[in-house]
């Protein structure tokens, strides 16, 4: 059991890392291929763009700090301390988020009428992404990636809490 939960950690940990850091050239790679997006001249892909890197940190840190707790003290509680810097920046991401919505309002008033409409649709995408995982992260699981949450999905018909919402409920 404790084999099967370590690799689940780390595959966990793992993949949101490598989305970090996979996004960055990608995000190169989109703009220099279609310069007519002009993804980074607009605010509201910068901020949309900071958003969800900053989640997919707070993701990749709270997994490692699962999975190293139960490899080095054999214990897959999440130790306090990481709780309590994640409940800080559950704060910072809201902040975050009002203030994407209004760099969005800015990009339209700004670019008005040569917005370019691609590139504000390809921000939009982001941040919804981002407010999705921010949700899966801090509210209710919304990834059902094995057949043992499937099952729960099916039998229950309820999503669950978010491992880290019960850690903050833990933690009080």
């Amino acid at each position: 059991m404790k084999s099967k939960l370590e690799s689940r950690l780390k595959y966990l940990f793992t993949g949101e890392r490598f989305a970090l850091i996979l996004f960055i050239p990608l995000s190169y790679l989109i703009n220099f291929t279609y310069p007519y997006l002009q993804l980074y001249t607009l605010y509201s892909f910068w901020i949309s763009f900071f958003l969800l890197e900053f989640i997919l940190i707070q993701g990749t840190y709270y997994w490692y700090a699962k999975w190293k707790g139960l490899i080095t003290e054999n214990k897959s509680v999440t130790p306090i301390e990481t709780v309590r810097i994640l409940r800080k920046a559950k704060v910072i991401n809201v902040v975050i988020i009002i203030f994407s919505i209004i760099l969005f309002v800015i990009d339209i008033v700004v670019n008005y009428p040569d917005l370019p409409i691609g590139g504000l649709l390809i921000s939009v995408f982001i941040f919804i992404f981002a407010i999705l995982e921010f949700i899966n992260y801090f509210y209710i699981q919304l990834s059902y990636d094995n057949l043992s949450d499937i099952r729960y999905l099916i039998k229950t018909k309820k999503f669950k809490r978010s491992c880290l919402s019960k850690d903050f409920k833990r933690i009080g």
